[in-house]
């Protein structure tokens, strides 16, 4: 069982690679065109701050190396990709952007692990900690992307819905669902189970809007800046 947990393990740490790897087309894109245009910054920055807790959980808890050994990756990939979108990010939405970096990528992680190290002496209630909220992180992680939907519902488009973030977050969850079940690793197998099915959900989407016909009128409408309440 042992042996099968980690072939399953280093399958899944090969997916997760290719999760970290996929929004590479979509940045591309960014730094040619020198603008995020209507591209989101949350999903990376959501999955910056997983990353970097599950880094630190694989480090604290036994036999979980290739938890923080894949996860160490993911921080070196999300903290380009951030990087990237705060150099191009329109100056409108700049101060928003870099608020939530500060606040998700800093000083979140910082006050958890702190927080977690100062509130229990024994290793392994730490870990339980630390693994409670990497999970609750890992289900926003999963379905941040969801953030799209409304825009790809709206234009008939999945311009904004990068196809192999979705694709990839959902092999993840589904890999990483099927080596928690083998190590008995709940905190493993609640995000990635949710993730299996956010997954699903988006590519579902995906399939229904890849060929219909987009919607030009309600796509300016749906990408255009919010008006203020008073001027």
């Amino acid at each position: 069982m042992a042996e099968l947990s980690f072939f399953v393990g280093v399958i899944g740490n090969v997916i997760s690679v290719l999760v970290f790897l996929s929004p590479v087309e979509a940045f591309w894109k960014i730094v040619k065109r020198r603008s995020t245009e209507e591209y989101e910054c949350l999903p990376y920055i959501c999955t910056l701050l997983g990353s970097s807790l599950w880094t630190y959980y694989g480090i604290v808890t036994p036999g979980e190396y290739l938890v923080s050994t894949v996860n160490g990756f993911g921080v070196l990939a999300e903290s380009i990709y951030v990087l990237i979108f705060l150099f191009f990010v329109p100056k409108p939405r700049f101060l928003k952007t870099i608020t939530l970096v500060l606040a998700l990528n800093i000083l979140f992680p910082a006050i958890a692990i702190a927080g977690t190290r100062t509130a229990f002496g024994d290793a392994k209630t730490r870990s339980n900690s630390m693994g409670f909220i990497c999970a609750t992180l890992n289900i926003i992680m999963y379905g941040s992307p969801l953030s799209a939907i409304k825009t790809v519902v709206t234009t008939k488009s999945v311009k904004y819905m990068p196809f192999w973030l979705s694709f990839f977050l959902f092999l993840n969850g589904a890999i990483w669902g099927v080596y928690a079940l083998l190590v008995h690793d709940v905190f493993l197998l609640v995000p990635n189970g949710m993730g299996f099915f956010f997954g699903t959900m988006q590519l579902l989407i995906y399939a229904f809007y890849r060929n219909a016909k987009p919607n030009v009128r309600d796509e300016e409408e749906a990408l255009a800046p919010s008006q203020p309440l008073l001027s």
